[in-house]
């Protein structure tokens, strides 16, 4: 009779440690479905590399080393290991000039979105801090906006509402919009026009980064209608920049033609006149800080007009004083980009 007693008891007791372990595990897993993801990762991971850590921005560091703290004192040996790698990191992306490259687009352009993608592609790849402008028509702001929330990418999509019968001076307006807003709000960083249809080596934006004030690259043009290819940019000699030329390559790479553009070339004995016509708008990059900070670079402090065709001072500012070029390559002798001339559609 004893025994027989003792079994229900026995099943009891079995079932109240079952409900009190399901009980344990139900308010563990309600606690942790509400905390943040990184902090629950850390709970139950090893210790997080520097190559991880090394791969999320400078905000997204900031907010995982914020997260991880609060698990400092389960973790304290992971959490030194934490703060070393990310602090090293926002050392190396805050010492990493910023690029401003500024796009500019047509309302006719049939192929506007897909170019975007591909140039908003290659931006992806390159290590921040990195602005990317987009100016375009109002009208056709909507795709593009979309288009440029999905990138990933830090940017600013700028409209306009004037309308232009001639794409060469909207495309000329649209470049006056963007140094406007950059001189405006004082954007510091490393300008450089990038076309949607350029091709780059992502060490091209880590070379133009180390550009002072100005820097200058060769870029060829390419059209597949025409079966040719045409290079543009600084001629140099002993590592420095002495003028300017266009150059058409025969079938075995070497220039079939040359046409230096000389600083001093035009009609009336000045280059006001040439400048934006004779020097391809992505052949050169310069530091923002010539548009709202002129003294520093030894320019008077108003210039006549430049709120107005910030553009055409830009140009100006380059060919005045070569010895400020930055050549790259420093011998002129590689081509740091290509431009895909594609037709545009004429009409709609």
């Amino acid at each position: 009779m004893g025994n027989s007693s003792d079994k229900p008891k026995k099943r009891i007791h079995l079932w109240k440690k079952v409900l009190i372990h399901f009980s344990l595990c139900f308010v563990m897993g309600f606690f942790i479905g509400f905390a943040p993801t990184s902090t629950t990762i850390s709970l139950f991971s090893a210790q997080p590399s520097a190559a991880d850590i090394r791969n999320l921005g400078v905000s997204d560091v900031k907010t995982e080393v914020l997260n991880r703290s609060l698990l400092a004192e389960l973790h304290p040996e992971a959490s030194n290991s934490v703060w070393s790698d990310c602090n090293e990191t926002e050392q190396e992306l805050s010492s990493k000039e910023q690029l401003i490259v500024i796009t500019t687009t047509h309302p006719t352009d049939q192929f506007k979105v897909a170019s975007l993608w591909r140039l908003a592609n290659t931006l992806r790849l390159v290590p921040p801090p990195l602005l990317w402008i987009v100016i375009e028509s109002n009208s056709d702001s909507p795709a593009t906006a979309k288009m440029l929330r999905q990138t990933g990418i830090m940017y600013r999509h700028i409209t306009y509402k004037e309308n232009f019968t001639d794409a060469d001076a909207e495309a000329y307006h649209q470049r006056n919009v963007a140094l406007n807003h950059v001189e405006h709000h004082r954007l510091n960083g490393i300008v450089h026009f990038a076309s949607a249809f350029n091709i780059y080596p992502l060490q091209f934006f880590e070379d133009i980064r180390e550009i002072e004030v100005f820097g200058a690259w060769p870029v060829a043009m390419v059209s597949a209608s025409r079966k040719r290819i045409v290079v543009e940019g600084p001629i140099c000699s002993s590592s420095k920049v002495v003028g300017w030329e266009s150059k058409e390559l025969s079938n075995n790479g070497t220039a079939a033609s040359r046409n230096p553009i000389s600083t001093s070339e035009s009609g009336n004995g000045t280059t006001e006149s040439r400048l934006p016509a004779r020097i391809n708008i992505s052949a050169f990059a310069f530091n923002s800080s010539i548009l709202w900070d002129p003294e520093r670079w030894g320019r008077p402090s108003s210039i006549p007009d430049s709120s107005q065709d910030s553009i055409r001072f830009v140009h100006q500012a380059v060919l005045e004083d070569e010895s400020k070029i930055r050549a790259i390559p420093s011998d002129c002798s590689k081509i740091m980009m290509w431009h895909l001339h594609i037709q545009r559609r004429t009409s709609h």
